[in-house]
């Protein structure tokens, strides 16, 4: 890899994040389009049905004839079949672009090599893992769902310097800086879904919404609700975008009357009575979502902990105390001695506002 090529895929990689939080289900893929050491055209996908970054960029050519020659930076292998547009690796070798740049292979198994080898045998000069490793993180969730089916499942908690997510009333609002809660709104925005539990639908009323400005599709609520319990009066359901609710008890008049009010109720198969988190999973998947973001208490992260179902636990710690009666972080009432412990893994610390924020990655 030479660094001109580490340098044009950068750029490519910037671009790609302009899509962060508008291309689902689709990866956020860049495009860069260079010819004589001069950058002639890039693009980004902005939206699932609309161009991909290969079209945009060729499309910002002044004349037909532009990229011949040329070497174009893609973040994603360009893909090889028919979906919602045509191929790029075909736009590609139609353009007479003469070498191609790639971060990563398309794990979608529609692709999965078949784009690199097409233009291959088109006579273009064709690399592959430049920057392999920050492409792979713009895209974790599409990768996982390609990969194994499930999304890409980040759980977001906030807790005092003593380790309380609210006092023992239950009031929590606020623990943390307002800076940690803008934070928030972009994990919010850069997910597929959120996803909450039925105690905290009826212990807040929350909106589960992005509230930000600038162009944001909205992530489809979920809620794990096993006795179907869920208000029809619930705020999230007059709201702009989707709500779902998962649930393993059959109540034919409540699921219409939740319809009526808006929702999409969803009936999974139980385990020992209440919802099985893995078959919630393997559904998310299956209707097309990346990245799942969970917002929720102590028995529902308990319950995400023991089935070992969350990728990434993100946790804003606030410069306070709220005592010992407070209210903790997960509800695991299995562990007693310390050969159970639940073992993660840090991945990053860093300071939002007066807080901080903690990554961490299951072991």
């Amino acid at each position: 890899m030479s660094f001109q090529d580490a340098e044009y895929m950068a750029r490519a990689l910037r671009l790609a994040e302009k899509g962060r939080y508008t291309t689902d289900p689709n990866p956020r893929v860049g495009c860069v389009l260079v010819k004589g050491d001069q950058v002639i055209a890039e693009g980004w996908h902005e939206c699932a049905g609309l161009g991909h970054a290969e079209v945009n960029a060729l499309s910002q050519l002044d004349n037909v004839d532009g990229a011949i020659a040329a070497t174009a930076y893609v973040t994603l292998e360009p893909c090889s079949h028919t979906g919602r547009t045509g191929p790029c690796c075909d736009a590609l070798i139609a353009a007479g672009v003469s070498r191609v740049v790639v971060a990563m292979q398309d794990p979608n198994p529609l692709v999965a090599g078949k784009g690199l080898k097409k233009m291959q045998d088109a006579g273009l000069d064709v690399e592959c893992g430049v920057l392999q490793s920050d492409a792979e993180a713009l895209n974790k969730g599409f990768i996982k769902r390609m990969k194994t089916a499930l999304p890409y499942v980040r759980s977001k908690m906030a807790m005092s310097l003593d380790g309380r997510t609210a006092m023992a009333s239950g009031e929590s609002q606020w623990i943390t800086s307002s800076e940690s809660r803008v934070d928030v709104q972009y994990l919010r925005a850069e997910s597929s879904a959120i996803l909450t539990g039925i105690n905290t639908v009826l212990a807040d009323d929350p909106s589960l919404n992005v509230r930000l400005d600038g162009a944001v599709k909205q992530p489809i609520r979920v809620v794990v609700d096993s006795e179907l319990q869920m208000p029809v009066t619930s705020k999230m359901l007059g709201l702009s975008g989707e709500t779902w609710v998962l649930t393993c008890r059959s109540d034919k008049q409540k699921i219409v009357d939740l319809e009526d009010a808006g929702a999409k109720v969803f009936q999974l198969k139980s385990f020992q009575g209440r919802l099985d988190l893995n078959a919630v999973m393997l559904f998310l998947g299956q209707q097309q979502i990346n990245n799942v973001l969970v917002e929720a208490g102590a028995i529902l992260n308990g319950a995400l902990l023991e089935a070992n179902v969350v990728d990434e636990w993100v946790v804003y710690m606030a410069p306070c105390v709220l005592g010992g009666r407070g209210r903790g972080l997960f509800n695991l009432p299995a562990l007693e001695k310390m050969v159970d412990k639940k073992q993660l893994n840090m991945q990053s610390v860093r300071q939002v506002g007066a807080d901080l924020k903690l990554t961490f990655m299951m072991q």
